[in-house]
Parts: structure tokens; C-alpha cells; sequence
């Protein structure tokens, strides 16, 4: 049964990879089945490939995400990877920013806490390839975090900034752009947004994880949504002590909420690309992602 106040998704993702020349051999890993937490239940996932892979296994990764693992030993020109999910969201409560524990005891707290909990945090505190630090980008951060703030004020003030500061470009960056480019040039995308400010808060050495996954997008007013239309997007969590983990979006400047729908977490991007693998042949290839997030009507 779902409440009231939960929402019920039902959510489409397509991938198509078309090759112009055949590819031999190939193995992928898929990120493409949203995983169970504290704010989420996946109720299922149906994943269709074609061709049909010569083997195919499923399990968790190292952060916990379900993952498949699909090896094609027939040549193909074409891969399409179609994942449908149902999912549904419960609320995130928020804790009051104000009383959030300050910024600067939160690795010194960290670093003593031997429960599981707190060990699994810590490991989020260090930069990754994707989200080095450097002096500019401590700087930055710097005037979102003054001695004592409480952590929370502080990572909102950061998320506002962001918004704030940088313009949302698609042309501006690729997957491979350093954060450092991101911060110079103030341009970029939703994960451009998120690596930044993840390296902001490491930086601090405030522990913080990348979040994949969707969110519901709304078409303007009159008009019908368009098919295929919605995107991948992605945001952060931060660490704050007793009240755990609380998932912000610097590209739309909003606590996480009943919109949001998580995918997989880890450190940065390339942790959890729905997509990964390698091939032998293929040549030149395009892709091609289609998304769609819908939500469904609930019994009562």
C-alpha cells in the first residue's frame, strides 16, 4: 500500500549505442536499476537488452547499488539497453539547519567514530579523480563555511551560491572536464554542479557523495510532455553527523524532495555511470538516451 504523502514513479530509461562497424566482443557494467534506501523503494525493475547477451550476472557494488554485468560475444552493430522501473518516494525530512552540528567538528568527530556507520561516512570525506581540490576551489567554499557555522547552514548557503553563480550550459563541458574548469569558467551542467560542490565540501574535509538518478520535469504551461523528453540528473549528500545524510541539488537550489528519484551513489560520476564497459571493434559509434518519468496514480 502506498500513503498518502508518498509518490509513486514509474520510470523509463533507453539507451542505444549504434556502431559503424561491428563490434566482436564486448562486456558492460549497468547502473540502470535504482537502488532500495532509507527515502526509496524500488518495487521493480524489468532491464531488456538487445541482442541478447552471451552472459549476464546482477549484484551489488562496493557502495551498495545494484549493478548488472552483461557480456555480448556476437557480433552486433547496435546495443539498446531499455531499464522500466517502478519506484516509490517517501518523504526526506530535513533537519533544522540552525541546529546542525558545526561545520569544523564534523572530521573531528568522524575520524573517532568507529561505528559502521560513521566509517562508511568518512571515506567520502577525500577528494576522488573527479573532484581534486585545489586552492581556488577551498577558497571558494571558504565563504560559505566561517569558524563554527552549522554544517547545514553552511551547505545551503553553498547550494544557493551555486545556483546562483554558474548558468547551466550544455555545450560548455564534457563527462572529462576538471572541476577546476567548472569553477573558472562558471558553466556546466547538473553533474558539473554537483562534482563542485562535493569538491567544495571535501575540500573542508566535510564528507559528501554523488548522487545519480531523475527528477519529474514539468512542461510549460499549455503544452503536453514530451516523449523521451526527461534526463538523468544529479545532486549530493552531505554529511551531517546525528541526522545522517541530507541530499541537496545546486542546479535547481532545493533540498531533495518527493521529485527526486535515486539511482546509485558513490563518489563521483564515473563510480556510478549507467552505462561502463569496454568493447573490441565498433569504430565510430553514437548514443542515444531517452528518459521518462511519469508518476502513477496510487490505491488508496
Amino acid at each position: 500500500m502506498v500513503t498518502a504523502c508518498n509518490q509513486l514513479f514509474q520510470v523509463s530509461h533507453r539507451t542505444s549505442y549504434r556502431y559503424s562497424v561491428p563490434v566482436s566482443l564486448s562486456h558492460h557494467v549497468l547502473h540502470l536499476t535504482p537502488r532500495s534506501c532509507m527515502n526509496q523503494i524500488c518495487h521493480s525493475t524489468t532491464l531488456k537488452i538487445s541482442p541478447i547477451p552471451t552472459a549476464r550476472g546482477s549484484g551489488q557494488d562496493y557502495y551498495g547499488n545494484p549493478v548488472d554485468f552483461i557480456t555480448l560475444q556476437h557480433q552486433h552493430k547496435e546495443l539498446v539497453m531499455d531499464a522500466r522501473s517502478v519506484i516509490e518516494v517517501l518523504p526526506r525530512p530535513v533537519p533544522k539547519a540552525s541546529i546542525t552540528p558545526a561545520w569544523d567538528s564534523i572530521y573531528v568527530n568522524l575520524s573517532r567514530d568507529t561505528s559502521e556507520e560513521g566509517l562508511e561516512a568518512i571515506q567520502y570525506a577525500f577528494e576522488s579523480p573527479q573532484t581534486r581540490t585545489t586552492d581556488d576551489i577551498r577558497a571558494y567554499a571558504r565563504k560559505s563555511f566561517p569558524v563554527g557555522r552549522p554544517v547545514l547552514e553552511g551547505a545551503l548557503d553553498l547550494t544557493q551560491r551555486i545556483n546562483r553563480e554558474f548558468t547551466f550550459d550544455t555545450t560548455a563541458t564534457t563527462v572529462s572536464t576538471p572541476v577546476e574548469d567548472v569553477l573558472r569558467t562558471r558553466r556546466g551542467v547538473c553533474q558539473d554542479f554537483a562534482h563542485l560542490q562535493i569538491a567544495c565540501l571535501r575540500a573542508l574535509q566535510l564528507p559528501a557523495r554523488y548522487v545519480s538518478g531523475y527528477i519529474l520535469t514539468h512542461p510549460p504551461e499549455g503544452r503536453d510532455k514530451l516523449v523521451g523528453a526527461d534526463a538523468s540528473h544529479a545532486w549530493l549528500s552531505v554529511w551531517c553527523q546525528e541526522d545522517g545524510w541530507v541530499d541537496l541539488d545546486p542546479t535547481n537550489d532545493v533540498a531533495v524532495a518527493l521529485e527526486h528519484i535515486t539511482l546509485a551513489w558513490g563518489r563521483e560520476y564515473s563510480d556510478i555511470s549507467p552505462v561502463s564497459g569496454a568493447i573490441f571493434g565498433g569504430g565510430a559509434h553514437s548514443i542515444q538516451v531517452g528518459v521518462d518519468v511519469n508518476p502513477l496514480e496510487q490505491d488508496n
